[in-house]
């Protein structure tokens, strides 16, 4: 039997090993950048261009096709610095804010967050949006300014931007030679030596240019000073006269870093290559590397299901095996592949694991790295690294794999992203009709920020966006084989009686044998807004069997299901049976159940009913020159705004209640309003009157 020592031998010596996810605006060069880090590497042989459709981690045909990251990718490589080789998995992420699910995946296995701004665009609500999803997920963050040798490039701009936006604790950590198309390096602050770059890529090294040497110095002194005050030792030799070397600020520097009190900003040109290898430099001195910080929150459950004691897990690879899957991708061609960190232990070809949350048991086939779609073979992966595995059966994304014969747990929820937009989905065929249940399931386990509803008939997919909805549309269609029409998603009006009415429900067949009786005397009466339904027995005397009494409210039920006067479900009533006749023999559940039913729709069209439309609470978080358009667009909605909130940050938060039917296209609207600045979530909320008076 081979025991944990076995395997860590056998697994050989591992190198520095950390994931970081690339975070940031759409268009802000995050898959560029990527693409430069692996030429750069050597891990490929030329870049290839978002434009051309030819990155590695762009590479499905929906992404090809709009020219945008829409959802997660791996990139695995390694790299040698001062001697010691580390092993990189870059986590590309989505700038769209439709995908933000996939940034909230990234961040639950990331060891750092680089959050990439464009030098050209400055901080922008991608870049807000960025950085507060890493802050909320606790990753330690650093910055890269991309784009440097582009017009109107503007490092300095840049940082301000920045500072302003996000507050101290920020630190250049490098200065760029030369700016737009002169950009060919960069001052490092640490060193206090200048990286020049020639065409090719390869750089040398020479004293600071004499433009930027005052500015440099004053940085490394500034450096320096934030550095040694947090080190008591350093500190007192600072103050005899004693430079920490640039070795001591990088690794002091990594500490405050990996408890979220610093963040540096590099900057670089993806596209000439100059800084590129720098920033891998950084990213490997700098970044925290997997299990130096503390391990995910697993919440623990017990036997029954109920919620259960949260557990820190520490990145451990001679801990018994503890394996994370963050996310499924439905692969035409290997069916699903599962995404992995490996919380604790070692994870080997042939393990058999029990899924902690589902119960299932899997075998573990072989495994791989992922480089985009190109799969790396892998002999094993040790605590605290990502790898992918194709083929399992009972493992779903945002589940654990574990040893354990007995028990449950699950990994800390995500961030709950309520969905904004909906459409209808008609199948084409009949064929596609049978599958689309269980390929909307595939659909929504690949990506939980997915939801689908049935209304009656209809099959509704509701999503953080129209491109969210498209692309998952497309993906039915071109991954799971299932071909639907899309329309508009219906209005989920309701109905509630106007006043107090009662009514009789009688049915009396005969037609030979035993034949249906049943008579029930009702009154059905008004429930204040929210009541849903209430049953009352009022029968004395026996007038209406005790037996048949459920019978009489299901068949209340069922008339308010089918729909009022005005064809909607029918709602906040209170249902009360004042009496009743029943026949000893030909009395029935069902007889009764019918009869209560046609006593409700008659009490119901007697009285008249008012149609109710559905109110949604909106939040729409924007910066704070552009309340007034926000507030104006929302009065013409019919919405009543119940508050306007100023945040930390500088925006403003508008709260508001808007009845459904204003909102069907209303956060593409938004975004088209304020440049895509806002930040929206709707959540339903109550029921109210529809204007007009509509009564039937």
């Amino acid at each position: 039997m081979t025991t944990r020592e076995d395997a860590l031998a056998a697994s050989g010596p591992a190198p520095t090993h950390r994931t970081i996810a690339l975070l940031g605006a759409m268009g802000s060069g995050k898959t560029t950048l990527i693409e430069a880090l692996l030429h750069t590497a050597g891990v490929i042989a030329r870049m290839g261009s978002v434009e051309q459709g030819t990155t590695v981690c762009d590479h499905e045909p929906e992404e090809i096709a709009r020219g945008v990251t829409l959802g997660l990718s791996l990139a695995w490589l390694t790299w040698t610095a001062d001697g010691v080789e580390h092993g990189v998995t870059l986590v590309d992420t989505p700038g769209h804010p439709d995908f933000v699910g996939s940034v909230d995946a990234a961040l639950s296995v990331a060891d750092c967050a680089v959050i990439v701004v464009s030098a050209v665009d400055g901080v922008t609500s991608g870049t807000r949006t960025a950085w507060a999803s890493a802050r909320a997920a606790g990753v330690p963050r650093l910055v890269v300014v991309t784009q440097e040798d582009r017009a109107r490039a503007d490092f300095h701009r840049t940082v301000d931007q920045l500072k302003e936006a996000f507050g101290a604790g920020l630190w250049p950590v490098e200065l760029p030679i030369g700016e737009e198309q002169a950009f060919h390096g960069v001052a490092d602050v640490f060193t206090e030596r200048a990286l020049v770059y020639e065409t090719d890529g390869a750089h040398h090294d020479e004293a600071v240019p004499a433009d930027l040497e005052a500015e440099e110095h004053r940085l490394h002194q500034e450096v320096t000073e934030e550095i040694v005050a947090r080190d008591d030792a350093l500190l007192e030799a600072y103050l005899d006269g004693t430079e920490p070397s640039a070795v001591d600020l990088e690794t002091r520097l990594a500490t405050a870093i990996a408890a979220g009190e610093a963040v540096p900003i590099a900057v670089c040109s993806a596209v000439s290559g100059a800084g590129v290898d720098h920033v891998l430099d950084l990213l490997c001195a700098l970044s925290p590397a997997a299990g130096t910080a503390d391990g995910r929150i697993v919440i623990g459950v017990d036997d029954e299901g109920n919620g259960g004691a949260e557990h820190a897990v520490r990145i451990d690879a001679s801990g018994e095996t503890l394996v994370h899957v963050f996310r499924t991708v439905a692969d035409p061609f290997v069916g699903t592949v599962a995404m992995f960190k490996v919380l604790s232990g070692v994870l080997r070809p042939g393990d058999r694991l029990r899924n902690a949350t589902t119960g299932g048991e899997e075998r573990i086939p072989a495994l791989f790295r992922l480089r985009g779609v190109e799969h790396v073979p892998a002999d094993s992966f040790r605590a605290g690294e990502v790898g992918a595995v194709a083929k399992l059966t009972a493992t779903p994304a945002r589940s654990l794999l574990w040893t354990r014969a007995q028990g449950h747990a699950r990994p800390t929820p995500l961030p709950l992203r309520a969905p904004v937009y909906a459409v209808t989905l008609e199948p084409v065929s009949q064929s596609d009709d049978a599958k689309l249940t269980t390929a909307l399931a595939r659909l929504t386990a690949e990506d939980p920020t997915l939801v689908v509803d049935r209304s009656g008939s209809l099959t509704i997919l509701r999503g953080l966006g129209d491109t969210h909805v498209a692309v998952a549309v497309e993906r039915l269609a071109r991954v799971l084989g299932v071909h639907v029409t899309t329309g508009s998603a219906p209005i989920a009006y309701r109905e509630t009686i106007s006043r107090t009415a009662a009514a009789e429900g009688k049915l009396k067949k005969q037609s030979g044998g035993h034949g249906q009786f049943a008579v029930v005397q009702l009154r059905v009466s008004p429930l204040p807004p929210g009541g849903g339904f209430a049953f009352v027995d009022s029968v004395v005397g026996g007038a209406v069997p005790r037996s048949y009494i459920p019978a009489v409210e299901k068949g209340a039920l069922d008339a308010l299901a089918a729909g009022g006067p005005l064809g909607h479900p029918v709602v906040d009533v209170q249902v009360e049976l004042l009496d009743g006749k029943a026949h000893s023999v030909d009395s029935s559940e069902m007889a009764f159940r019918t009869a209560a039913s046609l006593g409700v729709k008659a009490a119901l069209a007697e009285a008249g009913t008012v149609r109710l439309e559905p109110i949604s609470l909106v939040h729409v978080t924007v910066p704070i020159d552009l309340q007034g358009a926000v507030l104006t667009d929302l009065s013409g909605r019919r919405a009543r705004v119940h508050a306007s909130e100023s945040e930390p940050d500088g925006r403003v938060r508008v709260v508001a209640a808007v009845p459904e039917a204003e909102l069907e296209r209303y956060v593409l609207d938004l975004r088209a309003l304020t440049g895509a600045q806002a930040e929206l979530t709707m959540t339903a909320d109550h029921y109210e009157p529809a204007p007009g008076g509509a009564r039937g």
